[in-house]
Parts: structure tokens; C-alpha cells; sequence
């Protein structure tokens, strides 16, 4: 029985999301399929600026050769994100979440603490140089998107085999109806663009309704940027939302939106897509357009026409049955993928 160490990055009082679900994930299905797996994860923080590469450090002085005080083999190590990846083992395979972002395609972005002065730029060059090194080591090199595998040949000159994974619960999800309101559920963070959608509702002529699951640091900026706009009768934030709760809403809902910042990959469009709902996008969201194609599975809009947004909701409001026809084109777009395809590839190069 092989053993598999997964490892991963953690910030603690950070509440469960999309990273530490596809870590859960990851390591259940490799036990499903008769792996002997177990998890490390080390805290990460970025303030003050030095302990982002200190935390890559504690990384590389880590020794997962062998199981401490028995002396038994690790076969293999899967790394996740930064900085975990940094580890050294003579079989390490990563399976890229994301870098470092604030030092990539976000740095000089209102989303990143890293501006274009030339502390940050050291910084980043070092980030960067350290990623393309220890990246470099790996014996086998995958992303969980093509969005993400992009980025890594862009900045980094290195290839990444994507590998898409399921939700959680991707079972479970389905279709009830095709109700009056759009639906979405996301850390309620400025990347994540909710406000976007508040910004259309006042542009719908359906009589549309907009619910927004989940909590952040903008929730209740987002609250009070739907009054000032004067449609907080037809928005409504659910806060944190139970698993029952979640899949109801997503398969009573017309239609899903996310639109997030050029996103990594979001189990959103996966999950409205397994409800056969259509999936509302901008043209800069990155992982979502990897699934999401305008006028087929959903809607993809320009981020600076919020008018364009309405007008594509109206439209999906005043035709349910082509709503239905994406919501079915998306559900066969995603109805593949499965964590049994995820772990051999993943297990495929460990001898």
C-alpha cells in the first residue's frame, strides 16, 4: 500500500472554502481508492511582507521522506498551493491550486497588496523565482484548470497538465424548477464581484430576484450598496447557508452568476451547472469560462456594462425553456468529472 501525503497551506480563523474542501476531497478519494494517505498543512500568513517567504521556508526545512519514529516510506507527496509546494522529496507532485497571486496577475491590481514600487517588485521577483525553482522539481506538474496552467507557462515557463475536479456533494445537486431569481453563494470578498450583480438589479425589467449566500469582509457593503440603489426589496443576502438550504436553492433558482476576478477555477460554475442551471459570467472571470460559452451554457457579459447583465437576466426570465436548454448543455459539460479520474491521474507517475 503506497503511502501519499497531501500538503497544503492553512489560515486559521479562516472559514472552510473552496481550498480546503478540494483538500478534504483529495484526500478522501485517494483512501476511496486504497491509498494509505494522510495531511500536512502548515499556517501561512502575508503580513508583515517577509513572512510570505518565511512561510515557504518552514516549507523546504520540512523532511516527509519517511514516516517519523518508524522509519517506513513516504511514496509520494501531492502539493496543493503556495507554499506548500516549496517541500523538498524525491516524489513530489503538485497539483497546482494557485500561486502566490498578489506577486503574479494581481500585483498593481486593486485586489493585491503588492504596488509596482521596487520593494514589491523585489519581493515578487523573488517569489517568483523561488516558484519556477521548486516548481521545476516536481515529477509531475498539474493544475486544476487550464486558467491556472496558463498563468504558470506565462510566468514561470513551466507546463501544467489540468485536472479538473468535482464539487462537494456533486451527487447530490439537481433541478426542481426554474424559479424567479438568479442565485449566487461565495466569500463575500471584492475579487468575488458580487457587487456587480447589485449594480444590474436596478436595470431588470422581469421583476427578477437576486439571492447571495455566504459571508466576508464586504457583505455589508454589499447590503448597504443595494439600498442606496434602491433595491433591497429584491435582494437578499442568506449569510452563511447550510448544505440542505444550498441545494434547494440552487435547484429551484433560474440561473446561477458568478463572476468573480479571474478566478483559479469555482466550484460555483460546477454546482449550477450539476442543477442544470445556466451560469451568469464576465468576460474576465477566468476557470468559469473553461465551462461557461455565451448563448450554450449560460451568459458571459462585459464587467463594465452591469446594463448588459440585466438585459441577459430579463432575457433568461422571459425564456425559462432556453434557460433549460443551457442548464442541460452545462450538465453534460460537467457530468464526467469525477474524483476516481482525479486520482489516476494524479497517482499515474508515483513508482
Amino acid at each position: 500500500m503506497k503511502r501519499i501525503v497531501v500538503c497544503s497551506a492553512e489560515a486559521p480563523f479562516i472559514p472552510v472554502g473552496g481550498a480546503e474542501m478540494m483538500t478534504q476531497g483529495l484526500v478522501r478519494a485517494l483512501g476511496e481508492q486504497g491509498f494509505s494517505v494522510d495531511y500536512v498543512g502548515l499556517p501561512f500568513t502575508d503580513d508583515p511582507r517577509p513572512n510570505v517567504l518565511r512561510s515557504a521556508m518552514a516549507w523546504r526545512m520540512l523532511n516527509l521522506d519517511h514516516v517519523p519514529g518508524h522509519g517506513q516510506k513516504i511514496d509520494a507527496v501531492i502539493c496543493l498551493q503556495y507554499p506548500s509546494y516549496v517541500l523538498r522529496h524525491p516524489c513530489k507532485i503538485v497539483w497546482l491550486m494557485h500561486q502566490h497571486r498578489s506577486a503574479y496577475d494581481l500585483q498593481g491590481t486593486p485586489y493585491s497588496d503588492f504596488s509596482d514600487s521596487p520593494a514589491d517588485q523585489a519581493y515578487a521577483d523573488m517569489i517568483r523565482r523561488l516558484d519556477t525553482q521548486t516548481l521545476g522539481e516536481a515529477r509531475a506538474l498539474y493544475a486544476i484548470s487550464r486558467t491556472v496552467a496558463d498563468r504558470l507557462q506565462r510566468y514561470n515557463g513551466l507546463r501544467a497538465t489540468p485536472v479538473y475536479q468535482p464539487p462537494p456533494r456533486a451527487e447530490r445537486y439537481h433541478c426542481e424548477s426554474y424559479g424567479d431569481y438568479v442565485f449566487t453563494v461565495s466569500r463575500q470578498d471584492p475579487q468575488k464581484r458580487n457587487d456587480l450583480l447589485i449594480r444590474a438589479m436596478p436595470y431588470t425589467r422581469s421583476g427578477i430576484r437576486a439571492v447571495i449566500g455566504g459571508t466576508g469582509p464586504v457583505l455589508e457593503a454589499n447590503k448597504a450598496l443595494a439600498v442606496e440603489l434602491g433595491v433591497a426589496d429584491r435582494v437578499e443576502f442568506l449569510g452563511f447557508v447550510a448544505e440542505e438550504r444550498l441545494i434547494t436553492l440552487y435547484a429551484n433558482a433560474l440561473a446561477v452568476y458568478y463572476a468573480p476576478f479571474d478566478e483559479d477555477y469555482g466550484f460555483v460554475t460546477l454546482e449550477g451547472f450539476l442543477s442544470r442551471k445556466p451560469v451568469v459570467t464576465a468576460r474576465d472571470s477566468g476557470g468559469t469560462l473553461e465551462f461557461v460559452k455565451d448563448g450554450k451554457t449560460g451568459c458571459v457579459f462585459d464587467p463594465e456594462d452591469v446594463a448588459g447583465l440585466a438585459r441577459a437576466l430579463d432575457g433568461l426570465m422571459a425564456d425559462k425553456g432556453q434557460a433549460e436548454r443551457m442548464g442541460e448543455a452545462g450538465y453534460r459539460r460537467v457530468d464526467g468529472i469525477t474524483w476516481d479520474a482525479v486520482v489516476h491521474a494524479l497517482t499515474e507517475m508515483i513508482p
